[in-house]
Formats: structure tokens, C-alpha cells, sequence
């Protein structure tokens, strides 16, 4: 009966899934016309022209919209391997293809002993949420590696870091996926990847690195979180205009590189707290690798100078990995992840205007969404170092002997086991940090017996 329900459950997802994407795919071929601005522009138009470029051999190096690494060249010549349609409707069906990718490795990963398909359920709900874009978009694709890398890291450290280094020359967030490997090897591959591959564009391809200067000289996105400081501003007479600036709509005037530059200031306070997190940290269990990436993308989304739809891509699939754990503390981020993801459409593209006229509508979306961001970045960073930073015993100092043998017994699956070898209803490690009590350890050594 179990199984017969089990069969049920994962055919409804599999049938929820298709319906859903048939609609994003009838949005993003026309045959329903979605309201708002065309998402499909940046494809018909951006994508497309780059790829022409691309195919001589070179970067678009007079294109300042052009901001991506080198490997970001892959997903945009990509439908070249579906010659047999034309250039957008192939990048579609390949986007729908990553789409099913991440499903399938969440379902994969969700069906392990001691693992659940809530993470698998939270991608196939959270992607509609964000509508056509979805498709529209290379990120589907960079996210698909992250989610792959995310998922090998516990039992494949080289493979992770590797896939980590690739995901990082596509579009530079993957580097963050980083920060909770406690393997070195995995660090070590991700330097080797990136490394030959940013040495092979380089020498192939002239204007590997033009992306850097683009990059740079961006302003203020009229999305972001520092852009809410304008859209109040412009009720008070601010005399600043908003233009299509370096690809995206952006605020150009007074304070605004005043403004930029905070948003960088408080995306190097994000950095400083995740050194000071992987300084501190002493328990690493098997849902840490993905919980530390996922509070890490978060940190840097919500305090970046763009946030545009597309990135919230990247958390729904952040949030998907931590949510086949059983044991993580992602929950409630996730769940403001997803309802940020549904306002995320309704600002872009349902009522795009009203955020550019920074009327009350578009007004309040964006302090809605941005704060749903907020909060679910404090939520995720607080129960990140609630479970892993540990106290240490009264007049046990800290690193002690004591301390590292506990955080080695906690460490990221070193054996590749999953996580029904923990029994149920003990902890996932010694609060303390300290060694696991020889109880404890009869009745892991019994469960892994078993596991194996």
C-alpha cells in the first residue's frame, strides 16, 4: 500500500509538472500571449545577436549588455544542436530540457534512505510562480549545474568542485556553492576547472573578460533593494530619470552611485559574516553543503545592485536541494523564497509599468517582495549558524582536541552514507561540538551496517 502511494504521489508530480510547464511553454511560443512587456525579447533579440557573434569566434566585445564569463558563450549557442528550429524556439525546448534536469536529479536524490521529494515538490510549484521568464533566460541552465553540483557534493567532492568551477564561468553565483565544503579536494577541482577553462577561452576566443568592465559600471536596477530608497524618493521630487541602461531599467540621477555603493558595501558585510560563519563553524552535517549555499545566494541576491526575475531562479533550485534533506533548517526560507517568487511575477512582467512609474502599486509589490527576501536571508542565516556554529563546553577552549573530533564525526557524509544512517530521534551531532557518546556510536556503527 505504501509503494502503491508512493507510485501515486510521484505520478502526480510528474503530472503537475507537465501541465505546468505546457502553460510556460505555450507563453513563451505565443500561442497564449502573457500579459505585460514581451519576456521573450531578450532571446529574439540579446540572445540571438550575441549567438551571431559567437559563431564568428569572438565575444560581443562592443556589446556593454554582454556581462557574463566566458562559458556563459555555451548556453547561448546552444540551440545550434537543434538546427531543425529556429533559434528561439530551440533555446525554449532546451530550457524546458534543464527544467527537467533538476527534476530529476531532486527526485533521484529525494527517493535515497533518509531523504524526502519535498525538494523535488518545491521546484515543480516554484517555477511556474515566476512565469514565462523562466524559459526566457539562461539561468535555467546554470541552475540545473548548481543543483547537480549541490547534489554530488556529499558523496562526490571532485565532481561537486568541478561542477562548482563550471557553474562559476557561466554565470559567477555558483562560486558560492563553495562555502560550505569542508573538502578540500572539492576546492581543488573548482580551481582545475575554471582554470582550463578560462585559460581555453581565452586563448580561442578574443574578449574573454570584456564581461568585467560591463559588469562594473552598472547602476542601480529599479528592482533591487536599494532602488526602494528612489521609487520613495520620486514622491519628494527627486528629479532623476529612469533609462534602459547596460541591458536592464535602471535609476540615473542624484545619490544614485551613493546608492550603488552601499548596495556593494552590504554585499562585502554578506562576505565578511559567511568568512566569519566558515571560520566558526564546527558541525558539518550531510544538509550543511546546500543549507551554507543557499543562505550564501540569498546574502548575495537580496544585497545586489540587479535583482532581476531570473535570479530568483537561482534560489528555487537552492531551495529545492536543501528540501530533500530531511534535517534541514530551510523550511521557512524557502517558503518565503516561493511566496517572494509569486510577487516576483506579479511585478515582472504583470505589472512592470507601475514599478517604473513607481506608482503605489509597483511601490508596494517591490517592498513586499524585497522584503520577503530580506527576511528569509536573516531567517536562513540565523538557523545557518544556529546549527553549526556550537557552543563549547565550560572551560573547553575553543578548538580544542574535544571539539575537532566532534566536528569530524559530524562531517559533510564522509563516507557517502545517507542520512537514515543517523537513527531517529537523536541528534544530528553532540550539541557541543564534543565527541559522540559511545551509545551513540553503537547504534551508528549498527545503522551503517545495516545501510550497507
Amino acid at each position: 500500500m505504501h509503494r502503491t502511494d508512493g507510485t501515486r504521489s510521484l505520478a502526480g508530480l510528474l503530472a503537475l509538472w507537465g501541465a505546468t510547464r505546457l502553460v510556460l511553454l505555450l507563453a513563451v511560443f505565443k500561442v497564449y500571449v502573457f500579459p505585460g512587456p514581451d519576456v521573450t525579447s531578450d532571446v529574439l533579440v540579446i540572445y540571438q545577436g550575441w549567438y551571431e557573434v559567437l559563431r564568428t569566434g569572438t565575444f560581443p566585445l562592443d556589446d556593454v549588455t554582454w556581462q557574463y564569463p566566458p562559458a556563459a558563450a555555451l548556453p547561448i549557442l546552444s540551440p545550434a544542436l537543434l538546427s531543425f528550429l529556429d533559434y528561439a524556439h530551440a533555446f525554449f525546448v532546451l530550457a524546458l530540457v534543464a527544467d527537467l534536469a533538476v527534476l530529476a536529479l531532486l527526485l533521484g536524490t529525494g527517493t535515497r534512505p533518509g531523504r524526502t521529494v519535498r525538494g523535488a515538490r518545491v521546484w515543480v510549484a516554484g517555477v511556474p510562480l515566476l512565469g514565462p521568464t523562466v524559459y526566457a533566460r539562461y539561468d535555467v541552465m546554470v541552475t540545473a549545474v548548481a543543483v547537480a553540483a549541490l547534489i554530488a557534493g556529499t558523496r562526490r567532492p571532485r565532481l561537486m568542485g568541478a561542477l562548482a568551477g563550471f557553474g562559476a564561468l557561466l554565470k559567477v553565483w555558483p562560486a558560492l556553492l563553495l562555502i560550505g565544503a569542508v573538502r578540500r579536494r572539492a576546492w581543488a577541482a573548482a580551481a582545475v576547472t575554471a582554470g582550463v577553462l578560462t585559460t581555453l577561452f581565452a586563448l580561442a576566443m578574443p574578449g574573454a573578460f570584456a564581461f568585467l568592465t560591463f559588469q562594473r559600471d552598472r547602476g542601480t536596477e529599479v528592482e533591487s533593494l536599494g532602488a526602494l530608497v528612489f521609487h520613495v524618493a520620486r514622491h519628494f521630487g527627486w528629479d532623476g530619470q529612469v533609462l534602459l541602461n547596460y541591458g536592464s531599467v535602471e535609476f540615473l540621477g542624484p545619490y544614485v552611485d551613493a546608492v550603488s555603493t552601499g548596495a556593494l558595501a552590504l554585499t562585502g558585510i554578506a562576505f565578511g559574516w559567511l568568512l566569519l560563519w566558515r571560520m566558526t563553524a564546527t558541525r558539518f552535517l550531510p544538509h550543511t553543503l546546500a543549507d551554507a549555499a543557499f543562505v550564501a545566494v540569498l546574502m548575495f541576491t537580496t544585497t545586489s545592485r540587479v535583482i532581476s526575475p531570473q535570479y530568483m531562479v537561482w534560489l528555487v533550485g537552492l531551495a529545492a536541494v536543501c528540501l530533500c534533506f530531511r534535517r534541514t533548517g530551510m523550511r521557512v526560507p524557502a517558503a518565503l523564497v516561493l511566496s517572494a517568487s509569486c510577487v516576483t511575477m506579479l511585478e515582472f512582467p504583470l505589472w512592470f509599468s507601475h514599478v517604473v512609474a513607481s506608482d503605489p502599486l509597483g511601490v508596494t509589490l517591490l517592498f513586499v517582495r524585497n522584503g520577503l527576501l530580506v527576511l528569509a536571508t536573516l531567517v536562513a542565516a540565523r538557523r545557518l549558524w544556529r546549527t553549526t556554529v556550537a557552543r563549547p563546553r565550560p572551560g573547553t577552549p575553543r578548538g580544542s582536541a574535544g571539539e575537532r573530533e566532534g566536528a569530524s564525526h559530524a562531517d559533510a557524509d564522509p563516507q557517502g552514507l545517507p542520512d537514515a544512517a543517523d537513527p531517529p530521534g537523536l541528534p544530528d551531532a553532540d550539541p557541543r561540538g564534543g565527541p559522540l557518546s559511545g551509545a551513540r556510536r553503537g547504534l551508528t556503527s549498527r545503522a551503517s551496517r545495516g545501510a550497507g
